[in-house]
């Protein structure tokens, strides 16, 4: 049983959530709870507030506050070839389905700060189907993006990201694709020569272009069960008929209310096809 102060709590989360999204029109609103007031606890003693309704005040009267804000709200963790599998997966049994398609689009959503986009590029550069294919890298966080826009990393990650990429069966050495300096690996620029970065909300936007795969890891598992149904209608809004979607190895369309139009393309790494276009 919740105790007084803990439901006064959470109508002051409720209400900061409500704040933000009036004021810079970032809808957090149908996000997990857990995750989120366990975030926003951590922002509320950086900035040293003694409740969520003291953040809220910083947050509407100092702008500032509210751009330092919104890296607690958007998960970024992420790494190259994360799942390795996964990627042999589309490798081995996707790639075959995408050739046969003069043209191509990839919709990487919540891509984080790239490190999803450009491991796409690879495996697509690899197998030939780079030159006809337009990558779309989204997500709400202004810094993730310019991130990714920029293909920078800590040399101390690369160590993972190379072994990642050889489980996934990768076709040459991941050195090939970066150079180094002052303690950072850089990737080749042309990686994202057919990236379009966009800012883009799943709980707020609207599907922007019909694409053949759409891959969104580690995403959904921070959504209510509302959002996470709008987001996969989205999806399958923007997928071609046969098209593909990939998720999380945490999440599943199981118990979407757009399960139907989909069906387990490889149910162990999270891979489906879409299957109707209701």
């Amino acid at each position: 049983m919740k105790t007084p102060k803990s439901e006064m709590e959470d109508m002051e989360l409720e209400l900061l959530l409500e704040a933000i999204y009036q004021k810079c029109h970032y809808d957090f609103r149908g996000y997990s709870r857990a995750s989120l007031k366990r975030r926003l606890t951590q922002a509320r003693t950086r900035f040293g507030c003694e409740s969520f309704s003291q953040l809220q005040h910083k947050a509407l009267h100092e702008p500032e506050i509210m751009d330092r804000l919104l890296p607690y709200l958007t998960v970024q963790v992420s790494e190259m070839f994360r799942d390795p599998q996964y990627f042999r997966t589309l490798r081995e049994e996707v790639i075959p389905h995408l050739k046969t398609y003069p043209s191509l689009k990839v919709w990487i959503a919540g891509c984080s700060a790239g490190e999803e986009l450009y491991s796409m590029a690879i495996l697509f550069r690899e197998e030939g189907l780079e030159s006809r294919t337009i990558f779309y890298a989204t997500d709400i966080n202004a810094d993730a993006l310019e991130q990714a826009r920029a293909g920078v990393y800590d040399l101390s990650r690369i160590a993972l990201f190379t072994d990642n990429h050889r489980l996934s069966g990768g076709k040459s050495s991941l050195s090939d694709y970066y150079t180094t300096g002052y303690g950072r690996a850089i990737f080749d620029p042309t990686l994202r020569k057919r990236t379009v970065f966009s800012d883009h909300s799943l709980a707020s936007d609207a599907v922007f272009a019909e694409t053949h795969l759409v891959s969104c890891r580690n995403v959904l598992i921070y959504f209510n069960r509302e959002l996470q149904d709008r987001a996969i209608g989205l999806f399958g809004d923007s997928l071609v008929r046969k098209g593909f979607l990939g998720i999380g190895s945490k999440e599943s369309l199981r118990f979407s209310a757009h399960s139907n139009s989909f069906s387990e393309f490889d149910r162990e790494n999270r891979i489906y096809q879409k299957e109707s276009n209701g």
